[in-house]
């Protein structure tokens, strides 16, 4: 997960800082080495390091404490606004052209992920309504055609080839087909190489040149950590980049790129690569980010997928279901496979304000939670229509023939019964207005 060695390592200095009731500017500066070491362990760049403790510094020092706030939360305030802007301050989104078709130029190192990117953005686009074109001017690598139409597929994304041929032609011919056949936006996978050198950026200055894109953007590896930022500063200064793309983010727990390549490089983050599944990819957004670096969850981002996952039509079905009293064990089989989608739990769980810290110590077995969803769909699946509709009906015959029909156990039956009455319960609790207290599953509201 990213940041997670991040995150821990700037609690313990804000907690030292929270059990004071009043801070000096000693306190401040001894929490401030503790930061500048957790963000250099992180892999962020030295001199972005160094600028930025010293403005959280003269910020922290000279600040009026708010009177709703203890001074250890008014230092973590600030240090949320300056990473938050230290990243670029706000979500940067991709730019259209007036006229179409819009081009969108990737490139890259060999090995940052730029093909199974041109899917995800394709894909995000196309779910915006809008018809890509994917141009395979990789030529070099082998199978990097073969791969790009793999992954076009899946997205559901045209893919434009001409095989082993001149990428600059290729992606000349690709933007005269997008404009004659209605297609917008071009997406571009070039090629890449181990390393840069000055034939890579010819080549990507000849594409440029040539079909004039209206962004270049750059995919960066974010495991590499400093070596991402350098790449992205070399490829900035010899090519002009528009916008950055990280992948692989979820593999890097330091976060060091994420946090340094804005500053470096002058140029807004504007995806992350969060996942290998095509639907993996988050529009960057500074503040989020911060508070997740912070340890304080990101429930933003958590609606949003929540959103692209459940159904519009089905979510409004499950409300009117939960209000006549009609929510069925159906229904519950929908919301365990609804969930599913999501992704990890243990990533859902941490975009939860307060629960992300809570788990530091708890080791959640991802495979032993998929284990147990498949198990109760196959327990309902192994009911008859009219017992999944009515589950009162169950007697103890019926739970016995159900898990021996699921290979489960009747305590197992049980469970999954209870759970389902907990999920009842809750979903009424939730909808029933502000004249009933809403029980909080997880403990006490904060005051």
């Amino acid at each position: 997960m990213a940041f997670e060695g991040l995150t821990d390592k700037l609690q313990n200095a804000f907690r030292k800082l929270s059990s004071k009731g009043k801070l000096t500017e000693a306190d401040v500066k001894t929490a401030m080495r503790e930061v500048r070491m957790a963000l250099l362990e992180a892999d962020v760049n030295y001199l972005v390091v160094k600028d930025f403790v010293r403005k959280v510094t003269e910020r922290a020092v000279g600040a009026d404490i708010l009177a709703s706030l203890t001074p250890g939360q008014q230092v973590i305030k600030i240090v949320n606004e300056e990473l938050t802007e230290l990243m670029g301050g706000q979500n940067a989104r991709l730019t259209y052209s007036p006229q179409a078709p819009t081009i969108y130029m990737l490139c890259g190192l060999q090995g940052a992920g730029k093909t199974t990117m041109a899917g995800k953005l394709g894909l995000m686009i196309k779910k915006g309504g809008k018809k890509p074109l994917l141009v395979a001017c990789d030529v070099y690598r082998p199978a990097a055609i073969k791969q790009l139409q793999v992954v076009g597929e899946q997205a559901g994304v045209e893919v434009f080839e001409r095989g082993q041929g001149d990428p600059v032609q290729i992606a000349k011919e690709a933007v005269e087909y997008a404009r004659y056949y209605g297609r917008d936006p071009v997406i571009i996978d070039t090629a890449g190489r181990l390393h840069i050198d000055e034939n890579l950026m010819q080549e990507l200055r000849d594409v440029r040149a040539t079909v004039k894109p209206q962004e270049i953007l750059l995919v960066v590896d974010a495991m590499t950590g400093q070596d991402a930022v350098t790449v992205a500063k070399t490829f900035n200064d010899e090519l002009g980049v528009d916008g950055v793309i990280l992948t692989k983010l979820d593999g890097d727990t330091r976060g060091g790129a994420a946090i340094s390549v804005r500053a470096v490089t002058g140029k807004p983050i504007k995806f992350s690569g969060v996942g290998e599944k095509l639907t993996d990819l988050e529009p960057f957004h500074p503040d989020r980010m911060a508070s997740r670096i912070l340890g304080m969850g990101d429930v933003l981002s958590l609606i949003e997928k929540a959103q692209d996952t459940f159904d519009e039509k089905e979510a409004g079905k499950l409300v009117a279901k939960v209000r006549t009293n009609s929510f069925t064990l159906e229904d519950y089989l929908d919301q365990i496979r609804q969930l599913g989608k999501m992704g990890s739990i243990t990533d859902v769980l941490k975009m939860i304000p307060g629960v992300g810290s809570k788990l530091k110590d708890v080791e959640i077995d991802e495979d032993k939670v998929v284990k147990a969803q498949k198990k109760n769909e196959a327990i309902i699946l192994s009911m008859t229509r009219m017992e999944r509709r009515n589950p009162d009906i169950l007697n103890a015959s019926r739970k016995r023939r159900i898990a021996a029909g699921s290979g489960a156990t009747v305590q197992e039956v049980n469970l999954l019964l209870k759970q389902f009455e907990q999920a009842r319960d809750m979903m009424k609790s939730v909808m029933g207005g502000g004249k009933r207290k809403m029980r909080i599953p997880f403990g006490r509201m904060p005051r």
